[in-house]
């Protein structure tokens, strides 16, 4: 359970990801060790992503993006996600109920590396259907500020 400086240094953190550990203990109020301590424990729990940036997909060259939903055979679930990983160009992968079993974020640099990486994913061992949907714009970004 996250207390009122956690969320204060979650806060700080989400403003300014690249704060050095001082200037977070002067903005939270709290000694450095004690914020040291704490993002060690995010880091460790896996609640934050310590060094990790979120580099826009179109300044790598890759700035058409997609939603690939996926049915999957169950008992080839980890040969599945094995061969999703081997794919570069599919950024982020969920577990989801409902009518597909996988939600796939993928990049891509035209529509025709889309089609070539969607044919990649059809290849992988356990996919049986997919459907790809053309991200046209982000009108809202991912956000968690609003949470705290």
């Amino acid at each position: 359970m996250l207390d009122k400086s956690d969320r204060s240094l979650l806060t700080a953190l989400d403003r300014n990801p690249r704060s050095p550990i001082a200037l977070l203990s002067e903005v939270v109020g709290l000694a450095r060790g004690t914020v040291q301590h704490r993002l060690e424990r995010f880091a460790s729990s896996r609640d934050l992503r310590l060094h990790s940036v979120r580099v826009r997909p179109a300044a790598l060259g890759l700035p058409l993006r997609a939603v690939v939903t996926a049915t999957i055979r169950q008992s080839d679930r980890l040969r599945t996600m094995a061969g999703l990983t081997a794919i570069p160009q599919v950024v982020e992968c969920l577990a989801v109920t409902g009518s597909e079993d996988l939600l796939c974020h993928v990049v891509a640099r035209d529509t025709e590396h889309l089609h070539e990486i969607s044919q990649a994913i059809l290849s992988v061992p356990g996919i049986q259907r997919t459907s790809t949907s053309v991200v046209l714009e982000e009108p809202l970004e991912y956000r968690i500020a609003q949470l705290f």
